[in-house]
C-alpha cells in the first residue's frame, strides 16, 4: 500500500457526500417555494432544520466510532437502505399551518420530507475521516473536511448555475437519487479498504496519546462555531431587510461561509493568517454599520457585509482548527462544531424574531465575533512607548473615553447620512479602535459606540415608538414625513405603501394601487365580472388601500396576513361595516378560490372568486 492508503477514496466519498448535500438544501427550497414563498426567514428556518439534522448525523457519527470499522460500515449501510426509502426526493403532505404558526410548520415540513435522507448522508464527513485516520499510515485527517466543504460549495453554487435551470424539478430529483446510489458504492468502497489490518490496534494505542478534551475546551469550540453560523443567518436577514432585495441572496452568504471552512481547514496557513490579523479591523469598519436601520441601502454596502462574514468566518475558523484535539476525539469535535452551528442557527432563525421588532441579532453577532476573534494588535504602540502593562490599560481606558464623547457627538449630530463632522467622529472612533484592539474589552466597546453612533441610536429608539413590528416574513415600519405631508410602510429598504395625511388626500389611492393601475381597473369592473353585488376578498399587503376602489354596492373584506392592527393608516374607518377585517394565513390565494365572505352571505350576492377572475392578492401597501 501507499503512504497514504486510497486517499482518493476517501477524498471522493467525502466530495461526493457533501456535493449531495448542498444540491438537496436548494433542491427542495425550490420545490417548496409555491407553498411557502421567498422570504428570508423560510431559509433560515430551512437552513435551521439542515443544521440540526447535520448535528444528528454527526453525533450519529460520533455514536458508530464505538464499534470497530467493520460494524460500523455494516451498521451505516443499513441506514442508507432504510433512507432510500424516501427517495426520490419529495414535498411530504401535511396540513398548511394556523396563522402565526409557519415558523414551526416550516421545519416540520422540510423534516417530513428529507429528514432521513439528510441525516445518513451528512454523517460523511466525519466518518469518512475516522475511517481514513484508521490507518497509521493516512496522516492528519482534518484536511479531508476542507475537501468536505468544497463539495458542499460546488454543489450549493451549481445548483441555480447549471442544474436549476436546465432541469425540471422531476429530473433533478432522480439525478439525486442515482447520486445517492454512487454515494452508497463508495462508502461500501471505503469500508472495504479498512476492513483487514490492524486499525482498530492503531485507534486503540493512539487513544492514550491525549486526554479527553475538557468542557471548558469544549464550551470554547461550542461558542466560536455558534457566531459564524449564526452571523452568516443574520448577514442573509439584514442584507434582504436593510440593504438590498435581491433574489437568491442567501446562496452568496452561505457560500462565503463555506469556503471559510476550506481555507482554515487546508494547508493555506499562511493565508489564514493574514485574514485574522485584518479581522479585526475588517469588523470595525463593516461591523460598524450593523445597528443602521435606514441610508444603508446600497450594493456596495452589500459586498462589505459579505466580506465581513467571509473574513470574520475564516479567523474563527482558523482559530477553531488551531485547538482542534488528535484525531481519535475528532467526532466529538465535530459534533460539538455542528451543535455550535445548530445553536447559532437556532438564536438567528428561531429565537431573535420572536424576542426582537429589527435585525438586532445582527449587531449582536457582531460583538460577539469580537469577543471572540483573536485579537494581535496591529498597531502595537504601547511596546513603541514602552508602556508598563498597567499604564498601557490607562491609556487604553483613555481612548475608549475618548471614543464615548465622540460616540455622544455623533448621535447629537445624525442626520441619517455619514458627513461632515459625523463622518469626521466616526473617523475617530474607527481610529481609537484599531489603538485599542490589544485589549478584547476596549475593542468590543469601541465597536458597540460606533455602532450607536452610525444610526445605532436611532434604530434603538425606534423600537420604542410602536411603528415598528416584526413578523416570520420580515420587518415593518411606518414613518411619518411630515414635510412631504406623508405616511409610509416600508419592509426593511423598501417602501410598501405611502399615504397622504394632508385631508383632501388623505383617501386618495397611491403607489401601485391607483384607479389607473392594473388591479384599479379589474375593480373597477367588478360589477361587469361578478354582477352587480359582487364580494371582494383581499389577501396581503395593500387591502387598505384597496378598499377605497371597492365599486359601489360591492363587499369588500379585508384578509391581513401580517401583525398589525391597521392603527398607522386611515384608510378604512375603525369597525367599517363595508370592510370587515380578518385574519389570514400567508400563501392562502388558494384557498380564497370559491371564497365567499362574511358580508357576501346574503341573497342574490356573488363572490369574485367564483368568476374566472381570481381574488385579489395585493404585494405592497397598507
Amino acid at each position: 500500500m501507499t503512504a497514504f492508503p486510497r486517499r482518493w477514496l476517501f477524498v471522493l466519498t467525502i466530495l461526493v457526500g457533501s456535493f449531495l448535500l448542498f444540491q438537496v438544501q436548494p433542491m427542495v427550497a425550490r420545490m417548496v417555494l409555491p407553498k411557502l414563498g421567498g422570504a428570508p426567514a423560510v431559509w433560515n428556518s430551512a437552513m435551521l432544520v439542515y443544521q440540526a439534522l447535520l448535528l444528528g448525523g454527526y453525533a450519529y457519527a460520533h455514536w458508530l466510532g464505538r464499534f470497530d470499522v467493520r460494524r460500523q460500515a455494516i451498521i451505516h449501510v443499513a441506514l442508507f437502505l432504510v433512507a432510500a426509502l424516501w427517495l426520490p426526493i419529495g414535498i411530504a403532505q401535511i396540513a398548511p399551518p394556523g396563522p402565526g404558526q409557519e415558523a414551526l410548520w416550516v421545519p416540520l415540513l422540510l423534516l417530513a420530507s428529507i429528514g432521513p435522507v439528510f441525516f445518513v448522508v451528512s454523517a460523511q464527513a466525519p466518518l469518512m475521516q475516522r475511517w481514513f485516520a484508521a490507518d497509521a499510515r493516512a496522516g492528519d485527517p482534518y484536511y479531508l473536511y476542507a475537501a468536505s466543504n468544497l463539495g458542499s460549495f460546488a454543489g450549493l453554487i451549481s445548483y441555480p448555475a447549471l442544474v436549476e435551470p436546465a432541469l425540471p424539478l422531476a429530473a433533478q430529483s432522480w439525478g439525486w437519487t442515482a447520486g445517492y446510489a454512487l454515494l452508497v458504492l463508495l462508502v461500501a468502497a471505503s469500508a472495504a479498504a479498512r476492513w483487514h489490518g490492524g486499525a482498530e490496534a492503531h485507534e486503540e494505542a493512539v487513544a492514550s496519546a491525549e486526554p479527553r478534551p475538557t468542557k471548558r475546551r469544549q464550551l470554547h469550540w461550542l461558542l466560536i462555531a455558534a457566531v459564524p453560523s449564526g452571523l452568516m443567518l443574520s448577514t442573509t436577514t439584514h442584507l434582504t431587510t436593510d440593504i438590498v432585495a435581491m433574489p437568491l441572496l442567501w446562496v452568496l452568504p452561505l457560500g462565503l461561509y463555506l469556503l471559510s471552512f476550506v481555507i482554515a481547514f487546508s494547508t493555506m496557513e499562511r493565508l489564514t493568517e493574514v485574514i485574522t490579523f485584518i479581522a479585526p479591523a475588517v469588523l470595525l469598519a463593516v461591523g460598524g454599520l450593523a445597528l443602521l436601520s435606514s441610508g444603508g441601502g446600497s450594493m456596495m454596502v452589500a459586498l462589505a457585509s459579505l466580506a465581513m462574514l467571509f473574513v470574520v468566518a475564516t479567523a474563527l475558523h482558523g482559530y477553531l482548527y488551531r485547538l482542534r484535539p488528535a484525531p481519535q476525539h475528532l467526532t466529538l469535535f465535530y459534533l460539538i462544531m455542528s451543535a455550535g452551528g445548530v445553536l447559532g442557527g437556532l438564536f438567528a432563525a428561531l429565537f431573535a424574531p420572536l424576542l426582537f421588532d429589527w435585525v438586532y441579532e445582527h449587531p449582536l453577532l457582531v460583538l460577539a465575533a469580537a469577543a471572540l476573534l483573536p485579537l494581535p494588535a496591529l498597531l502595537p504602540w504601547d511596546n513603541w512607548l514602552r508602556l508598563s502593562p498597567i499604564h498601557a490599560r490607562i491609556a487604553a481606558a483613555v481612548l475608549v473615553a475618548i471614543a464615548t464623547f465622540a460616540c455622544w457627538r455623533m448621535v447629537e449630530g445624525w442626520g441619517g447620512v455619514l458627513e461632515g463632522s459625523t463622518a469626521a467622529w466616526g473617523i475617530a472612533i474607527f481610529t481609537i479602535g484599531l489603538l485599542v484592539i490589544g485589549w478584547r474589552w476596549a475593542f468590543v466597546t469601541v465597536l458597540a459606540l460606533l455602532m450607536i453612533g452610525v444610526g445605532g441610536w436611532d434604530t434603538v429608539q425606534e423600537s420604542f415608538t410602536g411603528a415598528r413590528v416584526r413578523s416570520y416574513f420580515g420587518v415593518y415600519t411606518v414613518t411619518d414625513y411630515p414635510a412631504q405631508q406623508q405616511r409610509r410602510l416600508a419592509h426593511g429598504t423598501t417602501l410598501h405603501g405611502l399615504q397622504r395625511t394632508d385631508p383632501a388626500h388623505r383617501r386618495e389611492p397611491t403607489t401601485y394601487y391607483g384607479p389607473k393601475s392594473g388591479v384599479g381597473l379589474t375593480l373597477g369592473k367588478a360589477g361587469a365580472l361578478a354582477g352587480p353585488n359582487a364580494s371582494i376578498g383581499i389577501v396581503g399587503l395593500g387591502a387598505g388601500t384597496l378598499a377605497l376602489l371597492s365599486p359601489a354596492g360591492t363587499a369588500m373584506d379585508d384578509l391581513r396576513n401580517r401583525p398589525g392592527d391597521g392603527r398607522h393608516c386611515a384608510w378604512i374607518p375603525p369597525n367599517s361595516p363595508s370592510c370587515p377585517i380578518a385574519p389570514a394565513t400567508r400563501r392562502s390565494s388558494s384557498a380564497m378560490r370559491g371564497y365567499r365572505s362574511p358580508s357576501s352571505r346574503r341573497a342574490g350576492s356573488t363572490s369574485l372568486s367564483s368568476t374566472p377572475f381570481r381574488p385579489t392578492q395585493s404585494r405592497c401597501t397598507c
